[in-house]
């Protein structure tokens, strides 16, 4: 078969070959159809006639109609699912070869006859004046701390212009999540676009009993910075485009990351966030320039941020030495009990007001119906009342350390009856002197199979005592190079 390349190298050949055989044989065809080619002027491809015929019986002709309709009355139908209920309808008659048949037909009723499909425009962005910005769950990612899954967001801000974007590690989408990746990455911007945009924020807003206050929130927030607040229609994500593509690209990035790296466990927080402020820095690297473009027509940053948290005020603190935030509860100091205290509600940790001044500084639980009890705020009076542990309502938040629960289980094995006293004066002792050498003790203990009480360890406290190494601690011995020449007599290797 005669391809359109051996024509062109005739056509080209005849302008220089003095005859017609010598053309065709270096364009490698028979002179007869060289000379058809000559006389017709035209390439192969040209005189290909389309085929309009069919070269097997449709098998759909005599149901087409009655699928037109349904397809009319709902295009968003599926062929597969024409196709069963074809099935159903006349049992036997198609076979599930025939799928594919029916998945072209309709795909060709749909770009010839069904309806129109929506048009995206693309935009013409301009420096310095959009930013986008939406919350991007990150636990696919299979990150864990010290070998714990590490549920998290992310806060993801992207300029539309040059692209440049920064995240934040958040746990909700909330106001103060919001709040503080905003400026976190203003702050770090060092300047502030002409405005922002979001989504609808359903997410945050429908959480809170006063959908008004987020608003007011917001409004004071965008106010602050100078920025006209934006928002996408309903269900039309496509409209803040730019942060819900970086999204894909930011995560795809990690993930790489993660798999040149080795491992998905990190040993704090605080590492795993530094290989993310690492990998921002490598992506916005090539943005410089048009960033650099931006930078020239922002506005100026305002002299402070603001606090973003929010301000619940006047909590009692119950007799239990507990107080309720956001359908949570936390455990603060019993010589607050009876008294009224102010929080500052971050996005991820609350500070305790008492007095004009911050009395306790608690991680946020994430959720609802939680708790957070620290024994210190508790043990002066547990010690006091022992009887009450055994079937204290948050008794579990009372082991900091696996160590410490399987202490209290040895103590209960040896003797029943006095196992919560004397567990609670270890704990007591923990309180005062330092958990983590308690802890140690009790390591020490339980691995040398000693009786635990409180004086024994005590005792090891106090000493610093250290009589083995923990099972999980490797101790590798320092190598001496010279022991390697015993290995060699007279330059020979010893037998």
């Amino acid at each position: 078969m005669v391809t359109d390349e051996q024509v062109r190298r005739l056509f080209r050949v005849l302008q220089v070959e003095k005859t017609q055989e010598i053309a065709a044989a270096k364009s490698g065809m028979d002179p007869k159809t060289a000379r058809k080619y000559r006389r017709l002027g035209k390439l192969p491809s040209e005189l290909t006639v389309p085929r309009t015929w069919r070269t097997r019986k449709d098998c759909f002709e005599e149901v087409w109609d009655e699928v037109r309709q349904q397809l009319e009355l709902n295009p968003g139908l599926q062929a597969k699912t024409l196709f069963a209920w074809l099935q159903r309808k006349y049992p036997g008659r198609f076979a599930d070869g025939q799928l594919r048949s029916l998945q072209r037909r309709v795909k060709a009723w749909r770009a010839t006859e069904g309806p129109a499909r929506e048009v995206f425009f693309a935009q013409v962005h301009r420096p310095g004046e959009l930013c986008q910005s939406d919350f991007t769950h990150m636990s696919g990612l299979g990150v864990t701390i010290q070998g714990r899954p590490f549920e998290h967001l992310a806060y993801h801000f992207v300029l539309t212009y040059s692209n440049w974007e920064h995240t934040t590690v958040c746990f909700s989408e909330s106001f103060e999540s919001l709040s503080a990746g905003l400026q976190n990455a203003l702050w770090e911007l060092g300047a502030v676009p002409a405005a922002h945009r979001t989504d609808r924020l359903s997410a945050a807003v429908n959480r809170i009993p006063d959908p008004e206050a987020f608003t007011r929130r917001y409004r004071g927030l965008m106010e602050h910075y100078g920025l006209a607040a934006q928002k996408t229609r309903a269900r039309c994500p496509h409209e803040n485009g730019d942060v819900e593509q970086r999204h894909h690209r930011f995560k795809q990035a990690v993930d790489q990351a993660l798999m040149l790296r080795g491992s998905r466990d990190f040993e704090s927080r605080q590492a795993y966030e530094a290989l993310l402020v690492e990998i921002r820095q490598q992506l916005n690297a090539g943005r410089r320039q048009r960033l650099a473009e931006e930078l020239a027509v922002m506005r100026r940053l305002p002299t402070s941020r603001l606090p973003a948290c929010k301000h619940v005020r006047g909590i009692r603190v119950n007799g239990e030495s507990l107080i309720r935030v956001e359908h949570n509860t936390y455990s603060v100091n019993s010589r607050l009990i009876g008294e009224t205290v102010d929080v500052r509600l971050y996005a991820d940790h609350l500070e305790v007001w008492y007095g004009q001044r911050t009395v306790e500084h608690l991680p946020r639980l994430r959720g609802r119906g939680k708790h957070r009890i620290n024994y210190r705020h508790v043990i002066d009076w547990l010690v006091r009342k022992p009887g009450a542990f055994e079937n204290y309502r948050y008794r579990a938040d009372l082991f900091p350390t696996s160590r410490f629960r399987m202490a209290y289980d040895a103590l209960k094995q040896r003797r029943p009856d006095g196992a919560a006293k004397a567990y609670l004066a270890i704990l007591y002792l923990a309180a005062r002197e330092s958990e983590t050498a308690v802890d140690e003790a009790l390591r020490q203990l339980i691995h040398a199979g000693q009786p635990i009480d409180a004086d024994a360890v005590g005792r090891i406290v106090r000493e610093g005592q250290r009589i083995a190494p923990a099972p999980t601690e490797v101790v590798v011995t320092p190598v001496d190079p010279a022991r390697y020449d015993e290995l060699y007599d007279d330059g020979e290797i010893a037998a």
